[in-house]
C-alpha cells in the first residue's frame, strides 16, 4: 500500500523522534559507538533546544527501557508536588482549578534527573558527550520549525508586557523565531557549559553524571529554579501568584526505577508506566475489545474503540492516581471487563461511566460529576473549555469552548516523543514533556522555565488525583514497549495529551492486525492509516473542559464510515486530512536481528533515521 515514507530497516540502529535534528543527533552517537540510551539522552536535550514550545529540562518524562538480555523497566521522571503545594494552600488565593501557567503549577522538576540515570546506569558515554549536540545548537542556532514562532506570537503580549525574560530569548528585537533565521538560546548553552565545568573534576563517567544531579538539585541550577518560583507571575487565573517549590524540594526528590503494567493481548504484551500516568489506559482499552473484531477500519471497528475509550478514560478519572492506591490488577480483568463490555451498545454513549472494580464506588471530582449528571446532550462542561494540550493555535479555535489564548498566557503546550532501538537490542521509548516556553517565563539565568503539570491534579480532597504534597500528579505521558513471547519487539509512543493512548491503541492494532510488509511491521503504514480521538471525559489540562459524544476524525477517513458514525450517535467533526496522530515508532526483529523504525508526517517535522 502507499505511504507517506517507507518504513525503514536495517541493522544497526534506528532512531525516531519528533524533530529531524534531534532523530539525527541521536544517530550520531550510534555512530560514534553510543547504545540506544546514549543516543535517547543527546536527543532528548536536543529536543529541548529545537522544540521548546513541547518541552524542556524542567518538565517531566516517564521512560520505558529495555536492556538487551534484560527485563523491560519504568524510569519515572515525573516529579512531585511541593511540600507547600496543598489544597488549603490553594483554596485560600480563591483557586478552584490549579492554573494553567506559572509557578503555582509547577511540580518538582523530573526530566533532567531521570535522563541523568537513564545515562549513568544504561549508557556508556560521558555526559559531555551527548550534551554537545544541544549545547551546539542553542550557541549557534538551528533553523526552528513553523510551530515555534506561530507560539511565541500567541503569547507576545504576554511576553513583551510581563514575562519579559522570555522575550529575550524567544523576541529577539521583537521578532518571533521564523524558519529560515537561526534561532539562539545562549542562556540555556550557557547553562550546560557550567554544569560540565563545574563537574568535569569528578573521578569517573558515573560520578561525573552524579555530581551533575547534585548541582541539578542543590547547586546554582536549583537556587535559580528556587528565585523563579518566588517571583510574583501572571498565569491563567488572571492574577501574579508565587509558586510553592523549594530547595528543599528539590534536593529531596530523585528519579526512580519501577515495574511496568503489563497486559497480554493475542499474543503480545504491552508494558505501561503505572496509574501515575496515563498509560494503563492503552491496556484497559485491550482489555474491553471482544475476541472478534469487526473489519479493521470500518464504521463499526472505530465505534467499538472509541466507546471502548470511553469506558477506560471513566475509569483513568475515578481510579488512577499518586494519591490513593489503584487496583490495576482488577480493572485489567476479564471479569471486570466483561461486564464492562457489555456496556457497548449500537449508539454512542454521552455518559462518564466509571466502573466498581472488587465493588468500590468510583471517586469522581465534582467538576466531573457536572457532566456525568447529563445522560445525553451538550454538557454544561462545554463551555469551560476542552483541555486537550495542542501546539498554540489561533486566536479563533476549532475545539468548541476552547479559551481564546489572551494576555494571561492562556495557550497550551504538547509534547515530544522519542524512540531508539540499537544492534545489540537495547530498546528505549520515551514521552518529553513540560517546561514549554509558554508554560512559565524563561529562568534568566537558566534559559528555559518551569514546568506546570500540577494544573492536572484536583483541588478537592481525597480524590486518587488531588493535589498532595510529596506525590505524583496524573500525567497523560504514556510511552509504550510492546513484547513477543518475552521479547521486547516495538517501542512506539505520541505526543497529544489526553490523545495519546487512542491514537496508540490504533496504531498498534493497524500494526498488530495487518500484513507484514517486507517481513516486517508495517510501522508507516500504521502511521499513516487515518486517525482520530473523542474527548468525551474531562480534559487533563485546563480549564478542564470536556465533550460528552465527540468524535474528530481525519477527512480521509472514508465518507461511508463517517456517515456509519453518524448514524450510530457519535457527534462528528472532519478535521484536517493530516490532523491526528504525531506517532514514532521502532521495531526489532528477534529472529532475523532486522531493525524497523517509522516516524509521523503530520507537522512536517518528525522523521526516522537509521541504517
Amino acid at each position: 500500500m502507499f505511504t507517506t515514507r517507507p518504513t525503514l530497516q536495517g541493522t544497526f540502529g534506528m532512531v525516531s523522534t519528533t524533530h529531524y535534528l534531534a532523530s539525527q543527533s541521536a544517530m550520531a552517537v550510534l555512530e560514534d559507538g553510543g547504545n540506544a540510551f546514549d543516543a535517547a539522552v543527546a536527543a532528548a536535550f536536543v529536543l529541548h533546544v529545537v522544540e521548546p514550545h513541547l518541552n524542556g529540562p524542567a518538565g517531566e518524562v516517564p521512560v520505558l527501557l529495555a536492556p538487551a538480555g534484560g527485563g523491560v523497566r519504568v524510569l519515572c521522571g515525573q516529579g512531585v508536588a511541593p511540600a507547600g503545594a496543598t489544597v488549603a494552600h490553594y483554596r485560600a488565593l480563591g483557586l478552584g482549578l490549579v492554573p494553567g501557567t506559572g509557578p503555582l503549577a509547577a511540580a518538582v522538576p523530573g526530566a533532567f534527573d531521570a535522563w541523568m540515570l537513564l545515562l549513568r546506569d544504561h549508557g556508556t558515554k560521558d555526559l559531555a558527550d551527548v550534551l554537545k549536540y544541544a549545547v551546539g545548537y542553542a550557541e549557534h542556532g538551528h533553523a526552528p520549525v513553523e510551530n515555534v514562532g506561530a507560539t511565541v506570537e500567541t503569547v507576545r503580549e504576554l511576553f513583551e508586557t510581563e514575562w519579559t525574560s522570555s522575550a529575550e530569548v524567544y523576541l529577539p528585537g521583537g521578532e518571533a523565531p521564523r524558519p529560515g533565521r537561526l534561532l539562539r538560546n545562549p542562556a540555556l548553552a550557557a547553562t550546560w557549559k557550567r554544569l560540565l565545568a563545574e563537574t568535569a573534576g569528578a573521578a569517573g563517567r558515573e560520578a561525573r553524571i552524579d555530581a551533575a544531579r547534585e548541582v541539578w538539585r542543590t547547586g546554582f541550577i536549583a537556587e535559580a529554579l528556587v528565585r523563579q518560583s518566588a517571583r510574583p507571575t501572571l498565569d491563567t487565573s488572571g492574577e501574579r501568584h508565587t509558586g510553592t517549590l523549594t530547595a528543599a524540594d528539590l534536593a529531596g526528590w530523585s528519579a526512580a526505577y519501577e515495574t511496568p503494567v503489563t497486559y497480554d493481548w493475542n499474543g503480545w504484551t504491552l508494558c505501561k508506566a503505572g496509574p501515575w500516568s496515563q498509560g494503563p489506559v492503552l491496556l484497559q482499552q485491550l482489555a474491553l475489545l471482544p475476541p472478534e473484531l469487526p473489519a479493521y477500519g470500518s464504521a463499526e471497528y472505530v465505534h467499538l474503540l472509541v466507546e471502548g475509550c470511553k469506558l477506560a478514560m471513566a475509569d483513568r478519572e475515578a481510579w488512577y492516581g499518586d494519591a490513593a492506591e489503584v487496583p490495576v490488577a482488577e480493572l485489567l480483568s476479564e471479569p471486570y471487563n466483561a461486564g464492562r463490555r457489555k456496556l457497548i451498545g449500537d449508539k454512542a454513549s454521552y455518559e462518564l461511566r466509571p466502573g466498581s472494580p472488587g465493588g468500590r464506588s468510583p471517586l469522581l471530582p465534582a467538576h466531573a460529576r457536572v457532566a456525568a449528571s447529563v445522560p445525553s446532550g451538550p454538557s454544561p462542561m462545554d463551555a469551560l473549555g476542552v483541555g486537550e494540550p495542542t501546539v498554540a493555535k489561533p486566536s479563533t479555535s476549532p475545539v468548541p469552548g476552547e479559551p481564546r489564548v489572551g494576555a494571561d498566557g492562556g495557550t497550551r503546550g504538547d509534547t515530544c516523543h522519542l524512540d531508539v532501538v540499537d544492534r545489540w537490542g537495547n530498546m528505549v521509548a520515551a514521552t518529553p514533556s513540560g517546561g514549554w516556553l509558554q508554560s512559565n517565563p524563561v529562568v534568566p539565568e537558566l534559559g528555559f522555565p518551569l514546568g506546570t503539570r500540577l494544573q492536572m491534579t484536583w483541588l478537592e480532597e481525597g480524590l486518587p488525583n488531588s493535589l498532595t504534597p510529596g506525590r505524583r500528579p496524573r500525567t497523560t505521558l504514556t510511552p509504550t514497549l510492546a513484547l513477543r513471547d518475552g521479547v521486547p519487539v516495538l517501542a512506539f509512543g505520541t505526543p497529544g495529551g489526553d490523545q495519546q493512548d487512542q491514537w496508540q491503541l490504533h496504531f498498534f492494532l493497524a500494526a498488530a492486525l495487518r500484513p507484514p510488509v517486507r517481513g516486517g511491521l508495517d510501522l508507516q503504514g500504521a502511521i499513516d492509516a487515518p486517525n482520530w480521538h473523542n474527548d468525551s471525559f474531562p480534559g487533563s489540562f485546563y480549564p478542564r473542559g470536556m465533550r460528552p459524544g465527540s468524535l474528530t476524525v481525519e477527512s480521509r477517513m472514508p465518507e461511508d464510515v463517517v456517515a456509519g458514525l453518524r448514524l450510530r450517535g457519535h457527534d462528528v467533526t472532519v478535521g484536517d486530512a493530516w490532523s491526528e496522530g504525531r506517532l514514532c515508532a521502532v521495531a526489532r526483529d528477534p529472529d532475523t536481528g532486522v531493525l524497523s523504525a517509522a516516524a509521523n508526517p503530520r507537522g512536517m517535522q518528525g522523521y526516522a533515521v537509521g541504517r
